[in-house]
């Protein structure tokens, strides 16, 4: 039998960023389910706070050299590679001075935003996409963990909605506790659009005119992995609106074969 195929996109993995439950979830699902006979690639940022050296990163060339479009503004995407520790897996870090080249992560020593957070997340976003498109992949299953992975499933429903390699790709999204959605406003959003996008593509990210990304990635997505008890409201409000499959959150002992086994029911349900 074939093995089914998971892309795991994640902003943050231990042991190369760790600061949050996204860090540990994301670090032990791809051994499981490897253990368990599916294909995976995993794909998160580069932030500037990675030891290159320490992880054994280095470029992989002939996956490098393509510009992301952000804004109007061409960025160009450097791929690096490193084994995640005690696994032959693979983890593909997407890097781009501009954007990740500084030393936190998604603020300044003071703990303030960046401003440019939301072309760091475009970026990161359609440069998964372009990624795995360059692999030549098709993967069964997309799972995205992180605010900064919300807009990949509304990229695959718009702009590459009739890209031939995801066509039969099962999205889910995995709910968490975060505070992310104050740093951005409405507006922000339109740097996401690509013509002939319309403006309306975007409104299941607001809430009442406020930003909810949970709720973006909730509608684009195909399924949703509730991860946390303590969600933001935009998140309980789409959770309580989409009629989507939901996983609500499992016992600590038994949370990876329950993913597994969500896995399945969705590859077993039509496109």
């Amino acid at each position: 039998m074939e093995k089914k195929r998971l892309l795991l996109i994640t902003q943050e993995m231990d042991p190369y960023t760790n600061l949050s439950d996204i860090a540990r979830i994301a670090q032990q699902i791809p051994q499981y389910m490897h253990d368990n006979g599916m294909e995976l690639r995993i794909l998160m940022p580069r932030f500037g706070t990675i030891n290159e050296r320490r992880h054994r990163l280095h470029e992989v060339v002939r996956l490098s050299g393509m510009n992301i479009v952000v804004n109007d503004e061409d960025f160009p995407l450097i791929i690096k590679v490193a084994s995640m520790p005690g696994s032959r897996l693979q983890v593909y870090f997407l890097d781009n001075d501009e954007f990740f080249k500084r030393k936190s992560v998604f603020g300044d020593a003071e703990g303030k935003p960046y401003e440019d957070n939301m072309e760091r997340m475009i970026f990161f976003c359609k440069g998964a996409i372009e990624t795995v498109k360059k692999f030549g992949w098709p993967p069964d299953i997309i799972h995205c963990h992180g605010w900064m992975t919300g807009m990949v499933p509304f990229f695959l429903r718009t702009l590459y909605k009739d890209e031939p390699l995801f066509r039969n790709s099962r999205l889910t999204w995995s709910t968490y506790a975060h505070d992310a959605d104050g740093q951005f406003r409405p507006e922000d959003f339109e740097k996401a659009l690509v013509p002939p996008m319309e403006a309306a593509v975007l409104a299941p990210f607001f809430e009442s005119d406020r930003v909810s990304l949970d709720s973006g990635a909730i509608a684009y997505s195909d399924a949703v992995i509730r991860c946390g008890d303590h969600l933001t409201p935009g998140a309980e409000a789409s959770l309580a609106a989409n009629h989507k499959p939901i996983l609500g959150s499992t016992d600590e002992e038994e949370w990876l074969p329950v993913y597994r086994e969500f896995y399945e029911s969705l590859l077993e349900q039509e496109v």
